[in-house]
This record gives C-alpha cells, sequence and structure tokens, in this order.
C-alpha cells in the first residue's frame, strides 16, 4: 500500500503541475516513447540477468504492492517461537528438539506459527543450523563464523532485486534520450512542412526525455530502495534465529536468549520487553495445561 500512495503522489504531482500551466496530459501519452524505453530498459536487464532472474525481480517489485512483510508482529511470532523450541530442548531434551527440526512442516510448534513457516530463508537457516548443533561437531567460535558467511550469502541474494533496479534506473535517463533522438531524426524529415506538425513531433520528442528521468528518479530508485529495506528487515530476521541459537549454545535460558536476539532488532520493528514477555506468559501457560 505505501509502494501505491507513493506512487500516485509521484504522478499526480507531475500531472498537476503540468496541468498548472495549462498542459494538457494527453501530450505525454506517447506510446511510442513508452515502448522503446521499458522494451530497451527490460531488453538490457535480460541481456545482463537471463530471462528467470529477470522474472524474478519483476515479482520483486510486484511483491512490494503487499508493503514490507517483516513486521513487528513478525519478530514477535519469530522470538516466541524460538523460546517455545529452546524451551523443550531445555526441558524435555535435545531429541524432542530434533523432532520438530526434521520435518518442520509437522511439528506442533512451528506450525502455530505460519509467517515463519512460509520464510524458506529462514527456515533453511534455522533446521540448518539447529542440526549441526545438534551433532555437536562444530565449537561456539566455528559456528558463528559459518553462520556470519551463511547469512552474507543470504543477504547477498536479497539484495540482488535492488542492485539490479537501481542499475535500470540509472539507465533510464540514457534510454529517454534514446527515444529523443529518434523522435528528432523523424522531426528532421518533416523540415519544409506544416510548423504546428514540426512542433508536436518535437514535443513527442521531448516526451522521451521527460520519461526517462521520471522513470529513473521516481520509479526505479524508490523501487530499489524499498527491495534493499526488505533485504535489511531480512538479514535482521535471521540474525535473530543466530543471535538465539549461539546464545542458547553458550547455555543461557530461553528467555535470555530471545532477548539477546529482540535487541538485534531495530527500535522502530523491536517489541517491548513487557510485550515479548506478555506472549511467552502465554506459552508458558498453554505448555503447562499440556
Amino acid at each position: 500500500m505505501p509502494t501505491i500512495v507513493g506512487f500516485l503522489i509521484v504522478f499526480g504531482s507531475v500531472l498537476a503541475g503540468f496541468m498548472m500551466h495549462g498542459g494538457n496530459p494527453v501530450v505525454l501519452l506517447q506510446w511510442n516513447e513508452f515502448i522503446i524505453i521499458g522494451g530497451a530498459a527490460f531488453g538490457s536487464m535480460i541481456i545482463a540477468n537471463g530471462v528467470r532472474h529477470s522474472l524474478y525481480i519483476i515479482r520483486s517489485i510486484f511483491a512490494l504492492l503487499k508493503g514490507n512483510p517483516f513486521s513487528k508482529e513478525r519478530y514477535t511470532q519469530l522470538l516466541v517461537m524460538l523460546f517455545e523450541l529452546l524451551t523443550v530442548a531445555r526441558s524435555e531434551g535435545m531429541m524432542k528438539l530434533e523432532e520438530h527440526i526434521e520435518n518442520p512442516e509437522a511439528s506442533e510448534i512451528i506450525r502455530r506459527y505460519p509467517s515463519f513457516l512460509s520464510n524458506d530463508r529462514a527456515l533453511s537457516f534455522l533446521t540448518d543450523t539447529t542440526k549441526v548443533i545438534l551433532s555437536g561437531t562444530v565449537s561456539l567460535h566455528e559456528l558463528d563464523m559459518a553462520l556470519d558467511m551463511d547469512i552474507e550469502q543470504y543477504h547477498q541474494e536479497a539484495m540482488f532485486a535492488s542492485h539490479e533496479v537501481k542499475k535500470a534506473g540509472e539507465a533510464m535517463p540514457g534510454f529517454g534520450i534514446v527515444a529523443a533522438v529518434l523522435g528528432v531524426i523523424l522531426t528532421m524529415g518533416k523540415i519544409g512542412g506544416d510548423p504546428s506538425e514540426i512542433g508536436q513531433s518535437i514535443a513527442a520528442a521531448l516526451v522521451g526525455t521527460f520519461l526517462g528521468v521520471l522513470l529513473a528518479y521516481g520509479v526505479c530508485t524508490p523501487l530499489a530502495a524499498a527491495l534493499a529495506t526488505i533485504a535489511r528487515s531480512e538479514l535482521a530476521y535471521l540474525t535473530c534465529i543466530k543471535t538465539t541459537l549461539l546464545a542458547f549454545l553458550k547455555g543461557d535460558s530461553p528467555m535470555t536468549c530471545v532477548e539477546y536476539a529482540r535487541r538485534t532488532i531495530e527500535p522502530e520493528l523491536r517489541p517491548t520487553f513487557a510485550e515479548l514477555e506478555l506472549r511467552i506468559r502465554e506459552v508458558k501457560t498453554r505448555m503447562a495445561n499440556k
């Protein structure tokens, strides 16, 4: 929703200002310019990344219409789920935890948190790391280094769409100039003709430059920033899991583990200690009533 509202403000402001100057917005509907700029941008993206990755970028852009999925509630659910899993491991033994990790889709605990279960990156990160811990063959320092490398790889993959959209934005003014030059070439063939027709042709050519600049700074740049924000949120999400598991491996209590993880979340999305404690108290009550 914020993405849609932002685009409405951007294009609404541009059109409103143009009309206040006495301009006719219909003049800006030069579909041939859209085809030249948009087609060239998409084609260059395919050349650079291939069809599969280009379609992934487009899907990532459309996913922005739903907003940032990493909300305060989603982080809270992650912390509560981790607390519940670690409590099971502490009270019933590591073998009981293994049952939940080996088949998370069938886990009574993990299935209770569908927002986590639907996140393939986070799910594999948690299960793979827990299996390593259960094997008992890696030291705390070695696991810390391995998790940092793993998170870095995930983050680079998550930032891929943002980087490519930013590159497309940098190219947009150039494609706009290409469209404008083609329009000027056509205009030169009309020299000596009706002045009004020549003026319309020049205006149509200038629309190409206008569209290139607008798409670069009004569309691609903010889209790239929004994609980067989601990537950073996912980085924090994975960091929560890493922090919790490393703290547990050191021997800290489940509550201490999730408290360490809570403090890695940016303040705007971080649940307060009281909010987290209330949710954990509900989990303790449910587990006690089993």
